[in-house]
C-alpha cells in the first residue's frame, strides 16, 4: 500500500470470485472501492468474457470473435472493427455471399433474413467502418465505447446462435427423427 493515509477502514480494492452454477468455472473480478481506481470494475479471469462456440462454428469466426471480446474494453473501436471482420466472415460462409465489399455483401443479404435484422448487421458495418477506415478529415476522431462494442459482439453472439447453432440443432434433430423412423419401420418388417 501506497501513501501516509491508509488504514485498514478503507479498503482500495475488493476481489471478487463468481462460479457459475451451471458449468462450475470461476470469474474473478476486482472493483476499485471508496472512490479509488475510479469504482471500475475490472475481469482479472478469464481475461475474455467469450462465450466457447462449438467447432462447427469456423475457427476464423471463433478467434476473431474471441479477439474482439478480449479487447472489447482497451480497445473498442479495435473490437468493433472485428465484430465487423466476424460478420463478413458469418455472411460468406453461412449464406454464401461473395462480393468485394462488405456492404455489397450486406445488400444481397437483404430479403434473406427479417428486416430488423438486416437493419442491425448493417449498423455493424458502419461502427465497424469507424476503425476499418479513416475519416477524410484526420482531425476527426469517432470514438466507439466499450458498451457499444459489447452490444456489436451480443448481436455476433445471437447471430451465431440463430444461423450456426439452430442449423446444427435442426440437422440433429431431422437425424434423430429419421433415426426413429428407420427403428420403427425395422421392427415392423420383423
Amino acid at each position: 500500500e501506497y501513501g501516509s493515509n491508509v488504514s485498514r477502514e478503507c479498503p482500495r480494492l475488493r476481489i471478487c470470485i463468481f462460479k457459475c452454477p451451471n458449468c462450475k468455472k470461476e470469474t474473478v473480478f476486482a472493483k476499485g472501492v471508496n472512490g479509488y481506481i475510479k469504482n471500475k470494475t475490472v475481469r482479472i479471469y478469464p481475461e475474455s468474457s467469450a462465450i466457447q462456440f462449438p467447432e462447427f462454428v469456423p475457427v476464423a469466426i471463433r478467434s476473431d470473435y474471441e479477439e474482439a471480446c478480449a479487447i472489447r474494453d482497451k480497445s473498442p473501436k479495435a473490437a468493433a472493427t472485428l465484430a465487423r471482420r466476424c460478420l463478413q466472415g458469418m455472411i460468406r460462409d453461412f449464406w454464401g455471399i461473395t462480393e468485394k465489399r462488405l456492404i455489397d455483401e450486406i445488400n444481397a443479404l437483404k430479403g434473406k433474413v427479417p428486416a430488423a435484422q438486416w437493419a442491425a448487421i448493417d449498423a455493424v458495418r458502419k461502427v465497424g467502418n469507424i476503425g476499418a477506415h479513416m475519416e477524410r478529415d484526420v482531425n476527426v476522431i469517432v470514438d466507439v465505447e466499450p458498451e457499444e462494442a459489447d452490444k456489436l459482439l451480443q448481436l455476433i453472439e445471437l447471430l451465431i446462435d440463430k444461423w450456426y447453432i439452430a442449423r446444427e440443432d435442426e440437422k440433429r434433430l431431422y437425424e434423430q427423427i429419421t433415426g426413429i423412423s428407420d427403428d420403427k419401420t425395422a421392427a415392423r418388417s420383423q
